[in-house]
């Protein structure tokens, strides 16, 4: 097995990833803000209990994101018309800006780590990590197989 390989290269590459996005996107920008505009992007509006799932995190972590991503001015919070108690968070125009900024950077550096790779062997890391990252319910598994 190649656990003790596996570990070194995917903490090396987690560190420069981290590090490569940390500082791209200061200061206006932090990797978990643009975690957040992706899923408002992709969801339009959503309220703040919706975003724990996406993003493996506590109610009170969320809300403190949100706080500040709203005094930043990325993203918007309204009322609903027919509940005032429900919360919807939007993007702001800003928001968007910054989300197609964040995922240029990103992209970027995926870019740069991947071209040292021919295309056949990136489709084949992909889907090999696609195989690692799939669920392993028991359902999943009665249905692959």
């Amino acid at each position: 097995m190649y656990n003790s390989d596996f570990a070194k290269c995917w903490s090396r590459l987690t560190k420069d990833y981290k590090l490569h996005m940390d500082h791209e996107l200061a200061p206006s920008l932090t990797e978990a803000q643009l975690a957040v505009l992706e899923v408002l992007e992709d969801h339009e509006k959503m309220k703040p209990s919706d975003l724990i799932p996406f993003l493996a995190t506590t109610p009170a972590a969320v809300t403190m994101l949100l706080d500040r991503m709203e005094k930043n001015g990325l993203i918007r919070r309204d009322r609903d018309d027919q509940d005032r108690r429900i919360v919807w968070v939007s993007l702001s125009d800003k928001g968007r800006m910054e989300t197609e900024r964040g995922i240029t950077i990103r992209n970027e550096f995926m870019n740069s780590v991947l071209s040292n790779i021919s295309m056949h062997n990136q489709q084949l890391l992909v889907y090999l990590l696609g195989k690692m990252t799939t669920p392993k319910t028991k359902e999943h598994a009665l249905s692959t197989s």
